[in-house]
């Protein structure tokens, strides 16, 4: 084999290798996953604010006592209704029938059933939690999931609307209950 023969090969795997480089620098920058131990969700679910969450965000004070009824008085009149409505926006991830788990556990018979309670693939955070999912740890949990156990899986942001979570909860409350 002389020397240009082997120039070309050499030339060519070269060639090959930089190609291949470059396809993943190019596959990198478009399909980034997040890095650096931190992780971002697949999609994001948009939540409507309220005007009354508007107006507080826009100029209200933080430190101010709410006003209006509290979580118990409106779970006692929750809307059912508005309830299954609201619900829409979990259907993505949970299913309401007895074992069917989906992206998410089941929902079925959820309120008082004990937390990651069921078979499914839980968080060591949400484990670590223990106790059950009374009609208050589950506004505390709809709230904002990652704060009410850092590090769940669920990348739901949470519903700001107290009423929203008080009737999703007691529609929760006549499935399987």
């Amino acid at each position: 084999m002389d020397t240009m023969t082997t120039t070309k090969i050499v030339g060519g795997v070269c060639g090959s290798l930089l190609i291949f480089l470059l396809v993943k620098w190019g596959a990198e920058v478009i399909y980034n996953p997040g890095g650096h131990g931190e992780t971002e969700a697949a999609y994001m679910i948009e939540v409507e604010e309220t005007a009354t969450e508007m107006a507080s965000s826009e100029g209200g004070s933080a430190d101010a006592a709410p006003t209006g009824p509290t979580f118990d008085e409106l779970y006692a009149a929750a809307d059912l209704a508005s309830g299954e409505k609201v619900f829409k926006k979990c259907k993505a991830c949970h299913k309401l029938e007895d074992g069917a788990n989906a992206t998410g556990p089941f929902l079925y018979g959820i309120v008082d059933r004990g937390i990651a309670a069921v078979d499914f693939g839980f968080s060591d955070a949400l484990t670590a939690v223990g106790g059950n999912w009374t009609p208050a740890q589950l506004n505390a949990f709809l709230t904002r999931p990652k704060d009410f156990a850092p590090g769940t899986k669920m990348s739901f942001s949470g519903l700001k609307s107290e009423s929203d979570r008080a009737d999703v909860i007691a529609y929760l409350a006549t499935i399987g209950g």
